[in-house]
């Protein structure tokens, strides 16, 4: 239950293909054309979607000057927001009539291999971010008493990130099919409402949490 679905292309015999993969390439290629559409021609006098593009990136720096610092959010603003916009095109992906349903299409988010995939390049980021911030001080994080519980929780913090995800977008999509299978009409439709602010939310929490463990390397 949470895996990923049966694959729908094995490369090679070892590399599989399946709906998330193919979803999430979906998600990038998207990504990357609205980025190098709005990037090409940028205007001192900006049209509505140059204003709406800046309006995002101007908000997402706010959310995590909070969290950070100015001086550390615009530092590592390229990956926080990176995973921001990845994570809730990936969450809202499974509102799309049919995902989840068709089987070459389905959330990545609902899969527990994604999430792992995503808490795994955030841990090594971190740590990463961490070092080339300082090793001494880096080294240092760790010279305590309790050095075994500081090195268990780097570890759990990934993990409870990729559960948390996975846990909150998978049962959100299994509740919206046994409610279509209970009342087709009616109940799915509030449902997919309320799962705009839910999905929006849990790529907040996650960004939120990810700059959070960040900022506790920077500031010890």
């Amino acid at each position: 239950m949470g895996e990923s679905s049966e694959p729908l292309i094995r490369i090679f015999g070892i590399l599989d293909i399946s709906a998330e993969v193919v979803t999430m390439l979906v998600i990038i290629l998207i990504v990357a054309a609205v980025s190098f559409f709005a990037t090409r021609n940028l205007k001192d006098r900006p049209g509505k979607f140059q204003n709406l593009l800046e309006y995002a990136v101007e908000y997402l720096d706010g959310f995590f000057t909070d969290i950070m610092g100015r001086k550390s959010a615009r530092k590592y603003l390229w990956y926080l927001a990176s995973l921001f916009i990845f994570i809730i095109f990936a969450n809202y992906s499974g509102l799309i009539p049919g995902v989840g349903i068709f089987k070459y299409f389905k959330a990545p988010t609902s899969s527990l291999s994604v999430t792992l995939g995503l808490s795994l390049c955030t841990f090594v980021f971190i740590q990463a971010s961490a070092i080339a911030n300082g090793a001494k001080h880096y080294i240092k994080h760790f010279l305590t008493p309790i050095i075994p519980l500081l090195l268990l929780d780097e570890f759990i913090k990934p993990a409870s990130l990729a559960l948390r995800l996975f846990g909150n977008i998978f049962g959100e999509e299994t509740v919206l099919h046994n409610l279509y299978d209970i009342l087709p009409i009616g109940a799915p439709i509030l449902m997919m409402a309320l799962s705009l602010i839910f999905c929006a939310v849990q790529a907040m929490v996650y960004t939120m949490l990810t700059a959070s463990y960040l900022q506790e390397f920077i500031d010890d």
